[in-house]
């Protein structure tokens, strides 16, 4: 009886010279690779059928991006062909360093300017969320974002949120201000009494220690709502 193959698995190498993806890197720099590329590289070998850049490709459009990638369970990853724990944390650690670059460097910091421009930051990624998020954006002189830390999961309300832990963050970095918002995973961003409550407390420890409150927000499902615009909480 003739003995049964393994199916291959495509490497990097089974692609033409000038296709594979770290040669291309270092030839033309990270920046002319393809998103389905750079996570080939991170990979290094496919599956039977696909090789490393189809996976990239295949995981992109399954979980809508990089951004998708971002916000999934670390779990969920691993129920894709191909994709064990190392190769799942060496994915989630990449885009995580990227995160962070953008916040470290001064010059290529976002900037908040508007309620909208602290929406487009999260509102994708927090509307998906089960269980209601708060986070605070931590700004410097110049608005400029210095991180977006969590600081509470759970019943977003006045006996529950302890303001003293959404300051926190903001005195240990040195933030000048900070901007709160949480998001309603019923998909109405429609802000509640409590939010409203906790928003009055938070603004009002914001100028016992100095650090201005330029707003809150809440997100929904494709909406979201400024309390400042709405005048609610905000003297």
């Amino acid at each position: 009886m003739p003995e049964s193959s393994s199916p291959p698995v495509y490497r990097i190498t089974d692609l033409n010279a000038d296709e594979r993806p770290r040669e291309r890197l270092e030839k033309l720099g990270a920046q002319a690779l393809a998103n389905a590329e750079l996570i080939a590289i991170l990979l290094r070998v496919g599956v039977p059928g696909e090789n490393a850049v189809q996976v990239g490709q295949r995981l992109l459009k399954k979980f809508g991006g990089i951004s998708g990638l971002h916000r999934a369970p670390f779990e969920e990853l691993l129920h894709e062909h191909g994709i064990g724990a190392a190769k799942a944390a060496q994915i989630k650690a990449a885009i995580e360093l990227g995160r962070r670059l953008a916040l470290e460097s001064p010059q290529e910091r976002p900037a908040i300017n508007s309620p909208a421009d602290a929406a487009a930051l999260v509102a994708y990624e927090m509307s998906a969320f089960e269980q209601e998020h708060l986070r605070v954006f931590l700004l410097d002189t110049r608005n400029r974002v210095l991180d977006v830390v969590e600081v509470y999961k759970g019943s977003v309300n006045s006996a529950q949120v302890h303001v003293g832990e959404v300051f926190k963050p903001a005195i240990r970095r040195g933030a000048a201000g900070i901007l709160v918002v949480h998001n309603h995973p019923s998909g109405d961003p429609t802000p509640s009494p409590d939010d409203v409550a906790v928003t009055r407390a938070i603004i009002q420890a914001g100028r016992l220690l100095d650090v201005e409150v330029l707003d809150h927000l809440v997100i929904g499902q494709g909406r979201w709502v400024s309390l400042k615009e709405r005048g609610l909480g905000f003297a």
